[in-house]
């Protein structure tokens, strides 16, 4: 009896197992659609690509971390308490120190200082110690057919992943970043990897895992290809008097006012910005129960397209000067 009641049951409830195994990104049309409609453009072998997406295993850890990123989540005080700390400080001196060379030749081709090179990847993959735990093929199979706000970014990424892995030699399978898909110490997504990495140990490989050299000389390349102005400031305080100031907010990051308009809206430039050239953005800096401002200028403009948030390249600026001025430090005493 005990027997036929279980037989009637796994007939009824069908185990888990079972249907993991029914499930495949492989039955969805539009992923069939992706697969013929890449095979075709790009001339890659259609069984390599059934064979790619057949083994992909639905990341929903990633599909929740994307909706929570930390700069929509935490204000300022929060977002800055995880990234300008005294080990990550400590740390950025000692990739200074054990890169010096490969940094000073990449602010010698790219015109980009080393304090920022360092602080972004220091803030990117704490300089080269947590690069990622997510599969990214998986990572980007998931967002790119079931994360709606974003499908054609991710399965634009998807596509240039596909193509990275051909042209670099790459084994799918082994591949880890962000739970969007950031790879290597510099985490570049899979189109800025192909477009601005570089292989600048000259060994003939653009290798963003193992090599510091190409982690280095890709983030000063695509600084500068954003437009970096060498010998330029990133950005300084300001102080803000009555309501207009307000008009300024909200304008996005790129700059857009001039400093000699600042003060009709009531924004109080120090000596140092009044002194600088460009225009300027008004950025608000909220903290638990006040705020802080700052003018941004077009550098600091360009560590935003490494990720669009104010509070991001705030992070990476204040973390570069923390790390220069210990360099500084060091470089005195010894």
């Amino acid at each position: 009896m005990k027997q036929l009641l279980a037989i009637v049951l796994f007939l009824s409830f069908p185990s888990a197992s079972i249907n993991a195994a029914s499930e495949s990104y492989l039955d969805r049309p539009e992923v069939k659609h992706f697969i013929d409609d890449f095979s075709d453009r790009h001339q890659y072998p259609k069984s390599s690509l059934i064979a790619l997406i057949s083994n992909v295993k639905k990341q929903t850890e990633a599909l929740n971390a994307i909706q929570r990123p930390a700069e929509k989540k935490k204000n300022w005080r929060e977002y800055r308490e995880i990234f300008i700390t005294t080990k990550r400080i400590n740390e950025g001196l000692r990739y200074w120190g054990e890169n010096a060379q490969i940094l000073e030749a990449a602010e010698k081709r790219f015109g980009i200082p080393p304090e920022i090179i360092v602080a972004i990847i220091g803030v990117e993959s704490f300089y080269g110690r947590y690069e990622g735990r997510y599969p990214v093929l998986d990572s980007l199979v998931t967002l790119g057919f079931e994360y709606e706000p974003r499908k054609k970014f991710f399965r634009e990424e998807l596509e240039h992943f596909l193509l990275l892995i051909r042209e670099e030699a790459l084994d799918p399978d082994t591949i880890k970043g962000s739970y969007a898909g950031a790879m290597g110490k510099s985490q570049f997504i899979s189109s800025s990897y192909r477009r601005y990495s570089v292989d600048f140990d000259g060994n003939g490989k653009r290798d963003l895992w193992e090599s510091n050299a190409d982690a280095i000389g890709s983030v000063a390349n695509y600084l500068k290809e954003h437009g970096w102005q060498t010998g330029q400031p990133v950005a300084f305080p300001v102080n803000i008097h009555g309501d207009r100031y307000k008009e300024l907010l909200g304008k996005g990051l790129k700059p857009t006012a001039s400093i000699s308009e600042l003060a009709q809206y009531g924004v109080e430039p120090g000596k140092e910005l009044l002194t600088a050239k460009g225009d300027v953005a008004l950025l608000e800096f909220k903290k638990d129960n006040s705020s802080e401002y700052w003018a941004g200028l077009k550098n600091f403009y360009v560590i935003t397209r490494y990720n669009h948030s104010h509070m991001y390249a705030m992070a990476v600026y204040q973390l570069s000067q923390q790390v220069k001025q210990k360099f500084k430090d060091y470089v005195a005493k010894n």
